[in-house]
């Protein structure tokens, strides 16, 4: 058989083959087996270094010719398959766009979830980062480190849910705050910091306004010039822009924390109309977060020198928060997982 006769039979083959080819996963099996490395078409193209410069001037350009109308044909019968797949789908997935639209159950954002977003959104703007941390927690972690005395109540069993001592004689808890975040974040990352520590904690305690888990949001600022000023500016332009009060007044009354000196509590003014409560109107005062000057001894142990670093902390209650901004009276309904109540005081997504 002359070249020209087995190159016209061998097309004649393929293209029977590329015709016959019923969706895309064949017509590659195909294209494989004609133009892979070592398909038919390929090792024809091989055999152009055993001939003669006479016989490659004839062979060269009809070999290149069938490579090239086959893989034309191939990429036609692909569109045409790739089309056909387009119109099946989009048959199937028809819709009747005169039907009723679904009044079924539609799920809402939990007041808390909105909270978290809000309060997150805030301190990214100021240039503070997300931490976190395991709710388990070490006596170090929780306590020792941020110079809890070991006769201070809070480590009693009516505040905190300890665990069986392990075999070390080492204590594990619930976390009664996210603090320990703050540890581990100053042991771990050199300064500058200035994150914010959300998060999930346990204390024994339950009524309207407490509940055995709660959840917190904490800030931690370390530099080498921080002072209170700083930590003022920082949360009254938080409260103000949470609460939506440009004017807030504020004020901070000395407090005591272990893990802070000075310490200091701050209060916002507000009134009460009824069941609401009315931030930034009013003459009475409510505390809203407790905050302070980071002790030297919890940089001592968390390994940075207070002579060279200082900084300062805040802690305030998420769920406290929700209620006052959102009007929600009793703290117990948050966990209580009441559709109609997740429907009055959640947040449809295109809210957020």
């Amino acid at each position: 058989m002359t070249l020209e006769a087995d190159i016209a039979a061998l097309e004649a083959d393929l293209t029977s083959q590329i015709d016959a080819a019923s969706d895309e996963r064949s017509l590659e099996d195909i294209r494989v087996a004609a133009l892979g490395k070592k398909g038919v078409v390929s090792e024809k193209m091989k055999t152009l270094g055993r001939m003669s410069p006479e016989e490659r001037q004839v062979a060269g350009p009809a070999l290149n010719g069938l490579k090239t109308r086959i893989a034309d044909a191939i990429g036609a019968r692909k569109t045409v398959l790739e089309e056909a797949a387009l119109n099946e789908r989009l048959e199937a997935e028809r819709v009747d766009v005169t039907l009723p639209v679904s009044t079924g159950p539609r799920g809402r954002l939990h007041p808390l979830t909105k909270t978290f977003d809000e309060i997150a959104e805030i301190f990214a703007a100021m240039g503070f980062e997300v931490r976190e941390g395991p709710d388990i927690e070490d006596d170090f972690h929780n306590f020792t480190a941020l110079n809890f005395p070991p006769e201070h109540p809070a480590r009693e069993m009516h505040d905190t849910f300890f665990f069986p001592p392990k075999e070390d004689g080492e204590k594990m808890v619930l976390r009664t705050h996210t603090s320990p975040v703050q540890v581990r974040t100053m042991m771990n990352e050199k300064p500058p910091i200035r994150i914010i520590a959300p998060g999930r904690t346990f204390r024994c305690d339950s009524d309207q306004t407490h509940t055995p888990m709660f959840h917190q949001v904490e800030g931690l600022v370390i530099d080498r010039e921080t002072h209170m000023g700083h930590l003022k500016g920082t949360l009254e332009a938080f409260c103000r822009e949470f609460f939506g009060v440009k004017t807030l007044e504020t004020r901070f009354r000395p407090h005591f924390f272990p893990f802070t000196e000075p310490s200091a509590e701050m209060d916002v003014k507000y009134e009460r109309d009824g069941a609401v409560v009315k931030i930034g109107q009013g003459e009475a005062w409510m505390e809203i977060l407790g905050c302070g000057m980071v002790h030297p001894n919890v940089l001592k142990a968390c390994g940075l020198d207070p002579d060279e670093y200082q900084g300062f902390a805040f802690g305030m209650g998420v769920d406290r928060l929700a209620m006052l901004k959102y009007g929600i009276p009793d703290l117990r309904q948050f966990f209580a997982a009441d559709q109609r109540w997740i429907e009055h005081y959640g947040f449809a997504p295109t809210e957020v």
